[in-house]
């Protein structure tokens, strides 16, 4: 009763706009105090900041915040989009398939679906409507490749997950590689298929000449060096993640020194951003880790895994409930709140069911980005919609065909395990 109680004061929090680390230590307190007494809550709010930030494997965060914001200072961002669309803005569809590589590559520096989105909004939609693309195929492609942010590594949600379900943070993220591939070329094969049936949505684009795409690919060749070399170095073993982190963000600065885009203010506004952004998603783990006390004192985890053990259901059965409920919850929460949220109830019912947790890391990341498009909130149509101020439901058409091709995906990962788990297999 108790755990119900904090789960519907929780939601109420949420629903009024608080902040959901703010929520999750007020709900947890609230459920502390319940069932024990103000010196338990105090006990555990005294303990709980320290213990729940101090891991030697969190300073990837921050680290992996600041390559992503020194990147962009670089200027070097804005260019991925022009040195895909040289490659590929001949094709049918071309600059809408240069969207989805760009998506990649500004997702493998940022990390953020919206930060992502809001980008590609800003210098692909342009082009594509300068280009007489239809807006409804051109706004879907920059909602559905923001999504990938999340999932190729460096990824900070990867991370994240790896932490609060203490799995190896290297194999999480070497096993996010190919499924990102895999969900590029899922939309890249999405706007092949749209075009065929109607090749006037994408009027063909300009020819360039070899010397112009090799420019082009020469701007974007130090951001392509630095985030091989992260993933790299941690595939092969040299450093662990956190390492590579901080290798990545020295890698970054450098980058950012040559481009002659550095200054004292611009250096230290990107810092200022990369702490805003920690200190946002060390709250949500603080706040976590006091409802995750209140959780384990209810034994409220193992009530769940007894229950569903209890009932003989397929394990595919009760995973393909728990993938509808994190479509659900990624059109109505961030990312980080939902790991955050549910990977501390739900991971013990998977692992009991069989499954893999880093193939359920990867999974779960795949799905909960799904949402990020699909109503009644999606947040990057949201974004996409006030950066071009196209109607909300043009966009939400858009964006349909590309989740059905992630939904294709998911169907792919959970029956083909190895689509994640080869790859972490062969690390050293």
């Amino acid at each position: 009763m108790s755990s119900v109680a904090a789960l519907v004061l929780l939601s109420v929090l949420l629903l009024l706009g608080a902040p959901v680390g703010f929520a999750l230590a007020v709900a947890g307190s609230a459920g502390l105090w319940w069932i024990g007494n103000l010196d338990m809550v105090l006990g555990v709010l005294r303990t709980t900041p320290l213990s729940s930030v101090s891991s030697y494997e969190m300073i990837a965060v921050p680290m992996f915040i600041l390559m992503a914001e020194f990147v962009i200072l670089s200027g070097i961002a804005n260019s991925l989009f022009a040195a895909a669309a040289a490659w590929v803005g001949r094709m049918p569809g071309g600059l809408a398939i240069a969207t989805a590589l760009a998506g990649a590559g500004f997702g493998a520096i940022s990390g953020s679906s919206t930060a992502s989105a809001a980008t590609l909004a800003a210098t692909s939609i342009p082009a594509m409507l300068d280009r007489k693309y239809e807006p409804k195929l051109a706004c879907g492609v920059v909602a559905i490749s923001g999504t990938l942010a999340m999932l190729i590594p460096p990824s900070v949600a990867l991370v994240l997950y790896g932490l609060i379900a203490d799995v190896d943070i290297g194999k999480l993220l070497i096993g996010g590689v190919i499924p990102g591939v895999l969900v590029t070329f899922a939309i890249v094969a999405t706007v092949f298929a749209l075009v065929w049936r109607d090749p006037s949505r994408a009027p063909p684009g300009r020819r360039y000449s070899l010397g112009e795409k090799l420019r082009s690919t020469g701007v974007v060749g130090p951001m392509a060096v630095l985030l091989a070399g992260v993933t790299g170095v941690i595939y092969t073993g040299i450093a662990t993640p956190t390492e590579a982190a901080g290798v990545g963000a020295l890698g970054a600065f450098l980058i950012t020194l040559l481009s002659r885009r550095a200054s004292a203010r611009k250096v230290r506004a990107a810092a200022t951003k990369a702490g805003h952004a920690t200190c946002m998603i060390l709250m949500i783990i603080l706040g976590a880790h006091v409802f995750g006390y209140f959780f384990t004192l209810t034994q409220a985890t193992q009530g769940l895994v007894a229950w569903v053990r209890a009932l003989e259901i397929a394990p595919y059965a009760v995973l393909a409930l728990v993938v509808l409920l994190y479509l659900v919850l990624g059109c109505l929460l961030d990312q980080v709140a939902i790991l955050i949220l549910t990977v501390p109830i739900l991971l013990p019912l998977v692992v009991s069911l069989g499954f893999d947790p880093v193939w359920f890391g990867v999974l779960v990341i795949v799905v909960a980005e799904v949402g990020m498009v699909t109503p009644p909130v999606g947040l990057n149509v949201f974004v996409v919609a006030r950066y071009t101020k196209r109607p909300i439901g043009e966009i939400f058409g858009g964006v349909w065909p590309h989740v059905l091709a992630h939904i294709l995906v998911i169907v792919l990962l959970i029956a083909f395990p190895s689509i994640v788990l080869w790859l972490p297999s062969t690390m050293r």
